[in-house]
C-alpha cells in the first residue's frame, strides 16, 4: 500500500534529524582533532540549520466554495476526529491562513487586522510587528477549543462602499467582481488580513507549512500573495468543483495567478474535488468512472496540464472515512492517490535538494581536512630527516640548527605583510559587492520603478519599466562577479607565491556562479510580469496598489540579493580560512621543531626517543586520514547507520 503523505513527510523529518544529527558528531570529532576551519564550520552549521529548521510549503489554491478547508482538514487534521479549519458552505476562509510551527513561540493563533491595508507596509514587516496582532491562545489538546479558534479567520465585517473601496474590495472599473450590498448599501469584507496558527503539529513540527488561501477577489486585492507567497510555495494544490468543473473564475485564478509563463507547472497539482456528487445509484460504477474521467480531461485541457496532474477526491468522504476508519470508503474518496502525489513528488524534489546542500559542504570540508593532514604529515617527514640529520652531531651543529630553524621562523613572519596587504584589498573589494547588493543600492531601484508605476493613468508601458528594473539587477549581479573575478585572481597570484616561499599547498576555492541568483531574478520578473497583464492594468492605475505590489517585490529582492552576499562572503572567508590554517600549522611546527633540538641538547638519548614520537604521530595521521574517509563517506553516501553504533564509531575515532 502506497505510504500516506504523513507517513511520507514523518520519514522526511526523521531522515532530516538523523541527517543533522550525524553532521553534529562529525564537527564535533574534526573540533577535537583541530581539522575543522572557521569557514567550514560555518557552512556545516548553515546545513546543519537548514536540516532542522528548512520548511516545506503547500499552497491550497481555489475559488470559494471549492472544499479547499475540507481537504486541508482530511490530509492533515482528520487526527482530530473532527473539523479544525472552517469548512461549510459558501465562503469560509476569508483571509489567507498560515499554518506551520515555531518553538519559539507559544501556540497561538495570530490575527491581523485588515485596516493594515491602509498603511504603506508589506506582509513582511507586519511579521515583525506584534503589537498589531490579535493572539488567541490554542490548546492543541482540545479539538472543540481549536476549532473554534480557527473559526475566527472565516469573521467578516459589514462596511459602507468606499470603506472597502479604500481597502480593495470594490473598484468601479469592474463592478462584475464586486460584492452584492445589503439593504445598508454595505458590503461584507473579511475583518482579518492574514493569519498565522502556530501549533505543534506532528507534520508542522517537522517544517511542514501550509498556505490557505481565499478566493479570487481576496487574492487579487493582496498582491503579496501573488508575487510572493504563492511563487515560493514548494507545490501548488489548486482545487476545482468536479460538478462545475473550470469556471470563469477558477481559469481567472489559474492564468492571473499560478502559471506564469515558460512555467511547466510541475508544482501545480489540480484537485478535482466533490466526486462524491457524481456517485449515483442509478448509475453503474463504470459510468461514475467514465464521467470522472471525462472531466478530468476537461479540466486538463483548458488549463493545459497533463492529465496524471490532475486528481479526482472526494475530501469530505475522505475525512469521513479517516475518521470512522472505513478503508472501502477511503479507497472510493482517491484521497490516498493525491497524498501519494504530494509525498513523492514534493517531499522527493526537497529531500534531493537538501541532499545537494549537503554533498557540497561535506565534499568542501573532506577537501580541506585532508589539506591539513597532508599539511601535517609533510611537515613530521621533514622534521623526522631533520632530526636524523643529527645522528652523531656535535653540540656546535646542534646549536647551529636551532639558529637556522629560527632565521626561517623569522623569515617566515616576515610574509605577514603581504598577507595583511591582501586582506586588505579583498576587504576592500568585499565592501564595493556590499554596496551593489546592499539594502542602500535595492532601495535607489525600487524608487526608480515605484516613481514610474506612480505615474497617473493606464500604464501601458509597465512591462518596459520592469524590465529595465530587472536588467539593473541582474547587471548588479554581473558588476559583482566581476569583483569576485578580481579577487580570484589575486588570490592565485599571492597563493602561488606563497606555497612557492614557504611549500604551502594553498588553492583559491572555486570562484562562486551568481548564475543562479540571475535565474531567481528572472522567475521573479516572470511572475510580475505575468500579472501586469490586461486584468490588473486597472488596478496598476491605483498608487495604493502599485505601492503594494512594489513593497512585495523588494521583499523578495532582498532575500535574493542576501542570499548572493551570503554566498560570495562565504567563498571569501574559505580562503582566509584556509590561509589561517596553514598559518597556524607552520608555526606549531616551528615551535615542535625548536623544542625537540632543546631536547636533544639537553640529552642525546632523546634523539631516538623524538623520532619514535614523530612515527607515532606519523601513524595517528594516517588513522585519522583513514576515519575522516569513513566518516564522511557515511555521509555522503546517505547511508543510514544505526545511530548508537556510529555515535560509539565517533567516540573511538
Amino acid at each position: 500500500m502506497t505510504a500516506s503523505f504523513t507517513q511520507q513527510f514523518d520519514q522526511h523529518g526523521a531522515w532530516r534529524r538523523n541527517f543533522a544529527h550525524r553532521l553534529k558528531w562529525l564537527t564535533r570529532w574534526l573540533n577535537e582533532n583541530e581539522l575543522l576551519n572557521q569557514s567550514v564550520a560555518e557552512r556545516l552549521r548553515d546545513v546543519e540549520t537548514q536540516l532542522r529548521t528548512s520548511k516545506v510549503m503547500v499552497a491550497f489554491v481555489a475559488e470559494f466554495s471549492r472544499g479547499k478547508s475540507e481537504l486541508i482538514n482530511a490530509i492533515f487534521f482528520a487526527g482530530y476526529g473532527r473539523r479544525i479549519m472552517p469548512a461549510s458552505a459558501g465562503r469560509t476562509t476569508m483571509c489567507p491562513t498560515e499554518l506551520g510551527y515555531d518553538p519559539a513561540h507559544p501556540p497561538s493563533l495570530r490575527l491581523l487586522p485588515i485596516e493594515t491595508r491602509l498603511e504603506p507596509h508589506s506582509l513582511v514587516h507586519w511579521r515583525d510587528e506584534p503589537a498589531r496582532w490579535a493572539h488567541i491562545d490554542i490548546d492543541v489538546d482540545n479539538a472543540e477549543l481549536l476549532s473554534q479558534a480557527m473559526s475566527k479567520v472565516a469573521e467578516v465585517r459589514w462596511v459602507p462602499v468606499d470603506e472597502a473601496k479604500a481597502l480593495g474590495f470594490w473598484s468601479d472599473d469592474v463592478p462584475d467582481d464586486n460584492p452584492v450590498p445589503d439593504s445598508d448599501g454595505r458590503v461584507e469584507i473579511p475583518r482579518w488580513r492574514h493569519a498565522v496558527l502556530n501549533m505543534p503539529h506532528p507534520l508542522l513540527e517537522q517544517g511542514l507549512v501550509i498556505l490557505d488561501t481565499p478566493g479570487l477577489n481576496a487574492i487579487g486585492a493582496e498582491p503579496e500573495l501573488t508575487v510572493s507567497l504563492i511563487p515560493q510555495a514548494h507545490a501548488v494544490v489548486f482545487i476545482l468543483g468536479a460538478d462545475t468543473g473550470v469556471t470563469r473564475s477558477d481559469l481567472a485564478i489559474w492564468r492571473e495567478h499560478l502559471v506564469t509563463e515558460g512555467d511547466a507547472g510541475e508544482t501545480r497539482i489540480v484537485v478535482l474535488n466533490k466526486i462524491d456528487t457524481m456517485w449515483d445509484i442509478l448509475s453503474t460504477p463504470a459510468q461514475v468512472d467514465a464521467q470522472i474521467q471525462r472531466q478530468r480531461k476537461g479540466a486538463a485541457d483548458v488549463l493545459g496540464v497533463p492529465l496524471t496532474q490532475v486528481l479526482p477526491v472526494s475530501a469530505q468522504k475522505g475525512l469521513q472515512a479517516k475518521i470512522r476508519r472505513d478503508v472501502p470508503l477511503l479507497q472510493a474518496s482517491r484521497l490516498p492517490a493525491l497524498e501519494a502525489i504530494l509525498g513523492e513528488g514534493l517531499l522527493g524534489k526537497r529531500e534531493t535538494m537538501l541532499r545537494l546542500a549537503v554533498d557540497a559542504s561535506i565534499g568542501a570540508l573532506r577537501t580541506e581536512a585532508t589539506r591539513i593532514l597532508n599539511v601535517r604529515q609533510r611537515d613530521l617527514s621533514e622534521q623526522a630527516l631533520e632530526l636524523q640529520g643529527l645522528r652523531g652531531k656535535n653540540s656546535s651543529v646542534i646549536r647551529h640548527m636551532r639558529s637556522r630553524i629560527e632565521q626561517e621562523q623569522s623569515e617566515f613572519e616576515g610574509s605577514n605583510t603581504r598577507i595583511l596587504a591582501l586582506r586588505s584589498v579583498q576587504g576592500k573589494l568585499l565592501r564595493e559587492v556590499y554596496a551593489v547588493l546592499g539594502s542602500t543600492a535595492l532601495k535607489a531601484d525600487m524608487g526608480h520603478l515605484a516613481t514610474a508605476l506612480k505615474r497617473r493613468g493606464i500604464k501601458f508601458n509597465v512591462r518596459k519599466v520592469y524590465g529595465e528594473t530587472f536588467d539593473a539587477l541582474r547587471n548588479n549581479l554581473r558588476e559583482v562577479q566581476a569583483t569576485t573575478a578580481e579577487i580570484q585572481s589575486m588570490l592565485h597570484a599571492t597563493f602561488r607565491q606563497l606555497n612557492a616561499e614557504h611549500g604551502f599547498t594553498l588553492q583559491a576555492p572555486p570562484e562562486p556562479d551568481l548564475t543562479d541568483f540571475e535565474q531567481q531574478l528572472t522567475q521573479i520578473e516572470q511572475s510580475h510580469v505575468h500579472y501586469l497583464g490586461v486584468g490588473n492594468m486597472l488596478k496598476l492605475a491605483q498608487p495604493d496598489f502599485c505601492d503594494k505590489l512594489v513593497r512585495a517585490l523588494a521583499s523578495r529582492l532582498r532575500v535574493v540579493n542576501e542570499a548572493a552576499m551570503t554566498e560570495v562572503e562565504r567563498w571569501s572567508k574559505g580562503a582566509g580560512a584556509q590561509l589561517d590554517a596553514q598559518l597556524k600549522e607552520r608555526r606549531r611546527t616551528f615551535t615542535k621543531r625548536i623544542e625537540a633540538v632543546e631536547r636533544i641538547q639537553g640529552a642525546a638519548g632523546n634523539l631516538d626517543e623524538r623520532l619514535a614520537e614523530l612515527a607515532a604521530q606519523e601513524r595517528d595521521l594516517a588513522d585519522l586520514h583513514h576515519r575522516l574517509e569513513e566518516l564522511t563517506a557515511v555521509l555522503l553516501n546517505h547511508e543510514a547507520p544505526n545511530a548508537a553504533s556510529y555515535r560509539s564509531e565517533l567516540s573511538a575515532a
